[in-house]
């Protein structure tokens, strides 16, 4: 199993779904635990994470109907991710940015790895159940 290769995320679905929907039940037990601040923006990343890790373990995952409200909810987490994350680049701009205290929870690198993390998902999704050409 390379790492490296796309064929490899392409026929262990399964696992990148359960692994995303651990991510997400792991992010929002740190909300519902009081362990980070109540953010709607990464409400809506975890939900979307979560949503579509259980899409990829669908047997329907291969449905036309699926993968296009899972292009549609994984544009949804996208784009949020990708405002939450663009308000930090602003402030870099601004010159005003600074990293949270407790760095793991930072807004800035939270929504840029939900940002790759959800247009991965999704784009697992819309081609679970294909195979790419083998690289050389």
């Amino acid at each position: 199993m390379n790492l490296l290769q796309l064929n490899t995320y392409l026929a262990h679905t399964k696992i990148v779904g359960l692994v995303a929907i651990v991510i997400s039940l792991v992010a929002w037990s740190t909300d519902l635990g009081g362990i980070v601040y109540i953010c709607p923006y990464c409400r809506a990343q975890r939900t979307v994470i979560g949503i579509l890790g259980l899409t990829l373990i669908s047997p329907a995952a291969t449905h036309w109907i699926t993968k296009y409200l899972g292009l549609v909810i994984g544009f949804f987490g996208a784009t949020v991710a990708a405002n939450q994350h663009f308000m930090g680049w602003k402030k870099i701009s601004a010159g005003t940015f600074e990293f949270k205290e407790n760095i793991v929870i930072d807004p800035f690198l939270l929504s840029g790895c939900a940002l790759f993390g959800i247009i991965g998902l999704t784009y697992l999704l819309l081609f679970s159940g294909k195979s790419v050409a083998k690289e050389n």
